[in-house]
């Protein structure tokens, strides 16, 4: 049973989701820290209202907080534009250059789906006679 719980435990997916979870929770309080320090006192210098936790208003003595709500949702959206701009587009901009350093002299064999140079007229791999790629479509 020790031994399941050894090789469980040492699996790659274990360990990178360990990791990212660590590093998630690091990005949460540097996030968490970029809405209270920075991002909530602008928003005051500019409204005049430094924590909106306090807003409130009452009906039939139910009292809604939503300045907590504002809080939040201010804190969310933060965090998706740091998600957003600090990981997604830099990950599509390397897949960009990526997909524009793909090689253009190759193409896949419409058989076997193997990739074969643009003009060639027989595949290397199966030997399945195919026409010579146009130039546009290289």
């Amino acid at each position: 049973m020790l031994a399941g719980f050894r090789g469980f435990i040492a699996r790659g997916n274990v360990v990178e989701l360990a990791v990212a979870v660590v590093i998630g929770a690091a990005f949460g309080a540097v996030v968490a820290s970029l809405v209270a320090d920075l991002i909530t006192p602008l928003i005051a210098a500019i409204f005049g209202e430094p924590d909106f936790s306090q807003l409130t208003f009452t009906i039939n003595d139910s009292e809604f907080r939503y300045g907590s709500f504002i809080n939040a949702l201010i804190a969310f959206l933060t965090v998706a534009a740091a998600i957003y701009f600090l990981v997604v587009v830099p990950l599509a901009r390397l897949e960009e250059r990526r997909a524009r350093g793909a090689d253009p002299d190759v193409r896949p064999c419409p058989q076997c789906l193997s990739e074969i140079p643009a003009a060639a007229t027989r595949c290397a791999h199966c030997t399945s006679e195919v026409s010579p790629a146009s130039p546009a479509s290289g």
